[in-house]
């Protein structure tokens, strides 16, 4: 990392409220014993994201968010919803929704693809952030500890979608539904808004996906992302681990028909998100 906590701590002091330097003091916390969490994280480093990105949640994206109540306070959870906008900013904002909306504090963990976890520095200041690498093990971990998981089971399929296809989902993986019954947690779907506009797609280049391992790389129309508004709804726990043993993860047709149940779930929020918002701007 090219500076130490400390540095991100004073940082953070000097951009962060009072208040919410305060709240951050309740952080939940695991310490491996080296100051860091087993994944990387770093109380320090969380406080200096939320300060870097909580501008754009506010002034920028203006994030209108619905529905915090269903996000569980402690124990092992999995958030799961759709994905979009060539660059991961939807990411970051469900992460700062979710920093500001629980008490005591919780960090949703992102799963990133494979490749997040290897870029230079830019990985292990995700990781210092919370951001995981999206393996079976490191969910298994992490749901064990009691963590929250932040799960986008399009994958990359969602974030390079055309135009034209803005708001359609695409299949969803099983492998959220497949931990949450294993390991007894309730899956959060949630939907977000406003990021399919941020960065209109031009065109998705294969040839330029290789080098990272991805089906292809979108090539926007913008350099940046337009100042849309953000549009977060989350919707009630599914509770499949109710209805479903811990052997049933081992069921491909159980995990299949659990991942389908979420994905109509984040589509119904991703509707209502559609219906609420008065524009793409507001």
């Amino acid at each position: 990392m090219p500076f130490p906590p400390a540095i991100a701590r004073a940082i953070a002091l000097s951009l962060l409220d009072p208040d919410e330097v305060e709240r951050l003091r309740n952080l939940h916390f695991d310490d491996a014993g080296h100051g860091y969490d087993p994944f990387g994280m770093h109380p320090a480093f969380v406080a200096l994201g939320l300060a870097l990105a909580g501008p754009l949640y506010d002034r920028y994206f203006r994030v209108e968010s619905r529905g915090h109540e269903h996000i569980p306070r402690s124990g092992p959870a999995v958030l799961a919803g759709n994905h979009s906008g060539n660059l991961p900013f939807d990411g970051a904002m469900v992460w700062v929704d979710v920093l500001r909306h629980t008490d005591p504090p919780r960090v949703p963990r992102p799963a990133a693809d494979h490749f997040v976890p290897a870029l230079p520095w830019v990985g292990t200041f995700f990781a210092r952030g919370g951001v995981v690498g999206g393996s079976r093990g490191n969910a298994r971990a992490l749901l064990e500890s009691g963590a929250m998981l932040m799960i986008f089971p399009e994958g990359t399929p969602g974030i390079i979608k055309p135009w034209k296809e803005r708001y359609q989902l695409r299949r969803f993986t099983v492998g959220h539904a497949e931990m949450a019954i294993r390991h007894r947690a309730p899956i959060v779907p949630f939907a977000v808004v406003g990021a399919e506009e941020q960065m209109p797609q031009l065109f998705a280049s294969k040839l330029l996906g290789r080098p990272f391992g991805i089906p292809a790389v979108p090539i926007p129309a913008t350099p940046i992302p337009l100042p849309v508004r953000y549009h977060i709804r989350y919707g009630e726990p599914i509770r499949a681990h109710d209805e479903h043993p811990p052997e049933d993860a081992d069921d491909p047709e159980v995990v299949r028909r659990v991942a389908d149940q979420v994905r109509d779930a984040v589509a119904a929020l991703v509707e209502r998100g559609l219906r609420e918002r008065r524009g793409i701007f507001r």
